[in-house]
C-alpha cells in the first residue's frame, strides 16, 4: 500500500501519487483533501482501491477521490473516474450496489415558528407516508408491464401517472431519465424485487429529514434556488432499493467471464468490467440505466408522500403547506459526458461512486432557472448533524470532471458503530437536542451514529476551499426518519 511519502503535494488541497508508483497504473492518482483528511485517508484501503482504479483500460487524466473518500467495493466511495467512451471499460464497482443513491431537496414557504407546534404530528405523518425499513413495501405497486415502462422512462413515467409535477422533472438531474435504459437486460429476480418497493426509503444510511435553513452564505445562488434563513425544507436520501442491488450483483457475476474474454488484467476482481462498446458492457449500461430511472421515480414518489403528509397535518393551520422541489441529484452513477482532456473535447463515461455531479454556471445541463448561478449540489450530513447546499463552479470541470463530494463519508464500519452505540441511547440523545426521531430499527439507528462519520462541515470547507463548489446554505435537522 502507498505511504504518505509516496505522494507529492500539488497545493493546499491536492495530493498526487505518480503514475510510475506501480507498473500497471495508466494514470496518476489524485486526492482532493486537506492535510488532516489526507492523513485520515490511510486508515482503510481506499487509497489502494484508487491505485487499482488507475489501472482500468481507457481511464484518462487521473483516478481521483474527494474529501469524503472511504473504502468501498472495487472503487473507493468518493471516487471519480473518467473513462474514454470509445476505448475504455465500464465497471459496476465504479457505480456501486445502490445504483443512483441520491438526494432530493424540497422547500416550503414556512418558517420554523409556524410548524413548531406540529413537529411531532408532522413526523408521524411523514413516517406513515414514506415507508422505510429493510425490505419493506413502497407507496406504489406496479405490475410487470408498468415496471418496464417505469424503468425505460423514469420521471416521465411518474409525470404521466400523476405522481410528479413538471417542475419536479425539470429540477432533477437528467430530467429524471437516463437514456439507454433497456429492461430486457434486467434479470427477472431484479424485477421481482422492484415490483413492490417503489416509493420506499429502505434502510442503511437512507433517511428523510425535516430541516431548517440556519445560514445562507451565497445570497445570489440562495435566491435563485428559493432558500432563505429560517425556512423549513425536507431532504430525501435513498436509491434504487433491492432492484438496483440485484442489478449490480447480477453483473458483478456476469462480467467475470468478460474480463477473461477481452483479456483485461485487473489487480482486484472487484473491479470487474467490460469494454463499453462490447455486448456485455452495453448490457450492463442498459440495466444500470434502468436502476437509475427506478431510483429517480422512487424519490419522486416519496416526495409526493411528503407533500401529502404536509397537507394532512398543516392544512388549515398554516398559510401555505406546499413543498416545491429545489433539486434531485445522483451520487452513484455512470454517465456519458463531454469533458476537456489535454485541451480537447472527449466523450467520457464518468463513473461517480459516492460523488455528486457539480456543473457550473452556464452549463446547458443546469436547469434554465438556475443556469446563471450553477447547479445545486446537495451534501447531506450524518444523522443529527448539518447538511449543506452548494453550487457548482467552473473549477470542478477543470479538476474533477464536474464532480463534488456526496456527504460526510464514513470513518467506522456499521459493525463497529453498533459496538460503540446503543440505538435507544442515541435516539434519546438526539431528542434531547430537539431532533424528533422515527426509526424502524434501533440497530439501524446505531449504525448511522454521527461518530461513525467524518465532520461534514470539514468536508464541505475542503470542497469550498478547492473551488469546485461554493457553500450556499446550511441545513440543520428538526426531525429524522431512518429505516
Amino acid at each position: 500500500m502507498a505511504s504518505k511519502n509516496d505522494f507529492q503535494r500539488i497545493d493546499e488541497y491536492t495530493w498526487e501519487l505518480p503514475k510510475d508508483y506501480r507498473g500497471d497504473m495508466r494514470v496518476p492518482v489524485r486526492l482532493f483533501v486537506d492535510e488532516e483528511l489526507f492523513d485520515a485517508a490511510f486508515g482503510d484501503r481506499s487509497i489502494e482501491q484508487l491505485v487499482n482504479t488507475a489501472t482500468l483500460p481507457g481511464i484518462v487524466k487521473y483516478a481521483m477521490a474527494l474529501p469524503d473518500m472511504h473504502q468501498g467495493y472495487g472503487f473507493p466511495i468518493g471516487g471519480v473516474a473518467g473513462i474514454d467512451a470509445s476505448s475504455g471499460v465500464i465497471s459496476p464497482g465504479g457505480v456501486g450496489y445502490d445504483i443512483n443513491c441520491g438526494v432530493r431537496l424540497l422547500a416550503s414557504n414556512l418558517d420554523w415558528e409556524e410548524i413548531e407546534p406540529f413537529v411531532d404530528e408532522l413526523m408521524d405523518a411523514l413516517y406513515q407516508s414514506c415507508p422505510s425499513g429493510l425490505g419493506g413495501d413502497g407507496r406504489v405497486r406496479v405490475n410487470k408491464r408498468e415496471l418496464d415502462n417505469l424503468l425505460s422512462d423514469g420521471a416521465s413515467w411518474a409525470l404521466k401517472q400523476g405522481l410528479a409535477r413538471q417542475k419536479d422533472v425539470e429540477h432533477t438531474e437528467e430530467h429524471g431519465r437516463l437514456h439507454g435504459a433497456d429492461p430486457s437486460k434486467v434479470s427477472q429476480r431484479a424485477k421481482e424485487r422492484g415490483l413492490s418497493q417503489v416509493g420506499s426509503l429502505g434502510s442503511g444510511n437512507h433517511f428523510l429529514e425535516l430541516d431548517v435553513v440556519r445560514a445562507v452564505y451565497e445570497p445570489e445562488a440562495a435566491d435563485a434556488f428559493g432558500l432563505r434563513e429560517g425556512q423549513i425544507v425536507v431532504q430525501i436520501h435513498c436509491g434504487s432499493r433491492g432492484f438496483g442491488h440485484q442489478v449490480c450483483d447480477d453483473y458483478v457475476k456476469k462480467l467475470q467471464s468478460a474480463v477473461q474474454k477481452y483479456d483485461i488484467r485487473l489487480p482486484n476482481r472487484q473491479l470487474v468490467c467490460a469494454p463499453i462498446d462490447s455486448p456485455e458492457g452495453q448490457a450492463y449500461y442498459g440495466a444500470m440505466a434502468c436502476a437509475v430511472n427506478y431510483a429517480f421515480v422512487n424519490r419522486q414518489v416519496l416526495a409526493m408522500g411528503a407533500r401529502e403528509a404536509f397537507e394532512r397535518v398543516l392544512a388549515g393551520n398554516v398559510r401555505d403547506f406546499d413543498l416545491r422541489q429545489i433539486y434531485d441529484v445522483a451520487h452513484n452513477i455512470a454517465k456519458f459526458e463531454d469533458h476537456q482532456v489535454n485541451g480537447h473535447s472527449a466523450r467520457l463515461c464518468i463513473h461517480r461512486k459516492g460523488a455528486t455531479r457539480c456543473f457550473p454556471p452556464g452549463h446547458e445541463a443546469v436547469p434554465a432557472d438556475y443556469r446563471q448561478v450553477g447547479q445545486p449540489v446537495l451534501v447531506p450530513g450524518s444523522m443529527g448533524t448539518a447538511s449543506y447546499v452548494l453550487v457548482g463552479r467552473q473549477r470542478a470541470m477543470e479538476l474533477t470532471f464536474g464532480s463534488s463530494c456526496h456527504g460526510a463519508g464514513r470513518t467506522m464500519s456499521r459493525t463497529a458503530a453498533r459496538k460503540k452505540v446503543w440505538g435507544h441511547d442515541l435516539r434519546d440523545a438526539l431528542e434531547q437536542e430537539g431532533i424528533a426521531v422515527r426509526a424502524s430499527s434501533m440497530k439501524g439507528l446505531a449504525e448511522e451514529a454521527p461518530l461513525a462519520y467524518k465532520d461534514v462541515s470539514h468536508v464541505v470547507e475542503t470542497v469550498h476551499g478547492l473551488g469546485i463548489a461554493h457553500k450556499v446554505a446550511r441545513l440543520e435537522p428538526l426531525g429524522v426518519i431512518k429505516g
